[in-house]
């Protein structure tokens, strides 16, 4: 991934105010990350965040940031700015007005307009302060455990992501989803099926992103895309399954399968075209 001077002026990093932590692009050993299966690229996890029952393992001494740590935060800024500059062009094109989020770098524990949040549950998006949340520590996970090889582009397409989310947000559509779930006239299995069909828009969002983003700065270099494929096939829910039970049972998918992830991420890649990402086919009609 080739770096550029944009920056995008929004990331608020709270590492160093208590713990330790930190990502090793390539290698290094992670915290277990208990429920990261359950929030990695995931929606709102108001829920949980509000139960206080993961514990933090931080012990609460301020230190000051490596240079790699510091050099981390310079890159995450970077991919801000990348998105910031093709969501505005995207929301133009279409007669709309786009305003960034917030990120968040912290390690063990902060406070977010969600609860807390806690490394435990990986990355995500917050709808109620539009702020992205990530521990860096999550990726030593994803390569530890789950085996994705981890570049500098799979930080870029995590936070891709969760951007998603956000696009979700200022659509209306995370307000839809939300709707729904809160009905009451739905079962189980109708809401596990929403909750595919918004996290395999977020993956859509993401690879429109990487398209549009390549084409006016020209970040991506061999092996890229690959590396954004690998780690989303990684956390597929049929892969998660198979890891942790033994088999799949495609009923509780809440995530899509890892073949599913791959395919709306390469449809958004290769389109490049944010209209062409209706994963939904009527479920919010």
């Amino acid at each position: 991934m080739k770096w550029t001077d944009d920056r995008g002026g929004n990331v608020d990093d709270r590492r160093g105010s208590g713990g330790s932590g930190g990502m090793i692009v390539g290698g290094g050993l992670g915290t277990l990350i208990i429920a990261a299966i359950v929030f990695f690229l995931g929606g709102d996890p108001s829920g949980i965040l509000s139960s206080g029952s993961v514990q933090s393992s931080g012990n609460g001494q301020k230190r000051e940031l490596s240079a790699e740590e510091n050099k981390i935060g310079e890159m995450v800024d970077m991919m801000s700015g990348w998105n910031t500059i093709t969501w505005e062009q995207i929301f133009k094109e279409n007669g709309m007005t786009y305003t960034k989020p917030g990120i968040v770098l912290f390690e063990d524990t902060t406070q977010s307009g969600c609860g807390t949040a806690q490394s435990a549950m990986g990355p995500f998006y917050c709808p109620a302060d539009q702020k992205i949340y990530m521990d860096m520590s999550f990726f030593n996970e994803l390569q530890q455990r789950f085996g994705a090889k981890v570049t500098e582009f799979t930080v870029a397409y995590v936070l891709a992501h969760e951007e998603g989310h956000h696009i979700q947000t200022l659509l209306g559509t995370t307000q839809k989803v939300d709707a729904l779930r809160r009905s009451g006239r739905y079962s189980e299995a109708d809401l596990n099926r929403v909750s595919v069909a918004t996290e395999l828009q977020a993956d859509f969002y993401a690879g429109v992103w990487a398209k549009r983003t390549n084409d006016t700065k020209g970040i991506l270099e061999p092996g890229d895309i690959e590396s954004a494929i690998e780690a989303a096939e990684a956390v597929g829910d049929d892969n998660i399954q198979k890891r942790s039970q033994g088999y799949v049972n495609q009923e509780s998918f809440t995530h899509g399968s890892s073949a599913q992830r791959k395919e709306w991420f390469m449809k958004g890649y290769n389109t490049g075209d944010i209209k062409q990402g209706d994963t939904f086919n009527q479920l919010l009609k």
